[in-house]
């Protein structure tokens, strides 16, 4: 299913800082780059791979500390933004022209600072299942109570080790001590005004989605609003992300959206 690449290594690897991120590619066509979320991995988006290989040349990345890249110490308060530079940085060494960035609940917050930071190296930006401008009011309340009652929980334990390793509880505390700071400072999620953003964005989620804010189509539209080339699709129900909890609905909307900015670009 999945065809390894990156210097004739076994293991595909793409450098950082002084560090290594692990990625991982499939399928042919346009580059779509998967982009997780705060205490997933790749290995999220594998199951949905059948979907998105007859389409796309699908590309997956491990951030920093996450799946199998290498691990850090501690993420920073300003997460997102260092996982944009991330992003930017595979996009930089495999030689992908203008990719479709894809993330989904955290992930989509990276994306969005990847096209904000090098509009030029980004083609397109589908955001999925967050927030949006701000974090919802209670959020850091939220985290701690969800992340207390998940590290008790067996499912949840064994997607975190699905997803992390062995060490996925260290890996999920450094997360939650990153999101706590991030929320406790205040600070701006994204890296510049949102009416700078040059290429196309789909904001897309579920009304029903438990783990966004109740107000997320409201803010949706208020973002795609200051936007110059922007979308919105929510669908009525799904749980999170909406990426997975409506897979054959999002990829049919993540398809017709890129297939516009083609025909967009060509104009």
């Amino acid at each position: 299913m999945i065809a390894q690449m990156g210097g004739g290594s076994d293991v595909p690897k793409v450098p950082y800082c002084g560090r290594s991120m692990f990625y991982q590619e499939a399928g042919e066509g346009p580059v779509l780059i998967f982009l997780h979320g705060n205490t997933a991995s790749s290995r999220l988006f594998e199951p949905l791979l059948p979907l998105y290989t007859p389409h796309f040349r699908c590309v997956l990345l491990d951030f920093l500390g996450n799946g199998r890249s290498d691990r850090v110490e501690s993420f920073p308060a300003d997460l997102w933004q260092e996982e944009a530079r991330q992003a930017l940085a595979l996009i930089r060494a495999a030689g992908y022209e203008r990719p479709c960035l894809l993330g989904t609940s955290g992930g989509a917050w990276a994306a969005m600072n990847a096209a904000l930071l090098a509009p030029g190296a980004v083609g397109a930006v589908v955001a999925d299942s967050f927030d949006g401008r701000s974090l919802h009011p209670g959020f850091a309340r939220d985290l701690t109570a969800e992340r207390d009652r998940a590290k008790r929980d067996e499912a949840a334990r064994e997607f975190y080790a699905w997803c992390q390793g062995p060490d996925w509880e260290a890996v999920v505390d450094r997360d939650t001590d990153a999101l706590l700071r991030c929320a406790a400072s205040g600070r701006p999620l994204f890296c510049g005004p949102l009416e700078q953003m040059r290429p196309p964005v789909l904001l897309m989620g579920s009304r029903e989605d438990p783990m966004c804010r109740q107000d997320l189509e409201e803010e949706y539209k208020a973002m795609a609003a200051q936007m110059p080339h922007a979308a919105v699709r929510l669908f009525a129900s799904g749980g999170h992300p909406a990426i997975l909890s409506r897979a054959e609905a999002a990829k049919e909307e993540i398809l017709a959206f890129w297939l516009r900015c083609e025909a967009a670009e060509r104009l």
